[in-house]
């Protein structure tokens, strides 16, 4: 298996991983619609990400920031919530640099 293939289905289970993680923050006390409300836009870059399309791969690298400063935030401020904060930093960050490494991977097309 190549390394493109490879930093495509490692993005595709990091984008899973940290939809759970969003959504496990109801541990922490937050409400769970907050949670639910956190995934939502996780969607928007799924069908590109499927697909392969370095397009999306380089916009959603840009999407992802949000969820890592919210992430790196919490765990700097919430002591309760530290322990998913730190999971949720761990997977944004690899979810991040795995869309940079398929980047990297996978061959610029002129189209």
């Amino acid at each position: 298996m190549n390394l493109e293939r490879r930093a495509r289905l490692l993005t595709l289970w990091l984008w899973g991983a940290i939809a759970l993680s969003l959504l496990s923050w109801v541990l922490v006390g937050y409400p769970w619609p907050i949670c639910v409300i956190a995934v939502l836009p996780l969607g928007a870059p799924l069908n590109g990400l499927i697909r392969g399309r370095r397009h999306t791969y380089a916009w959603a690298t840009l999407f992802a920031v949000p969820y890592l400063v919210f992430s790196l935030t919490e765990l700097l401020v919430n002591p309760a919530a530290r322990w998913v904060a730190s999971i949720s930093l761990l997977l944004v960050f690899s979810w991040f640099c795995t869309m940079v490494l398929f980047l990297r991977a996978s061959p610029a097309r002129r189209e």
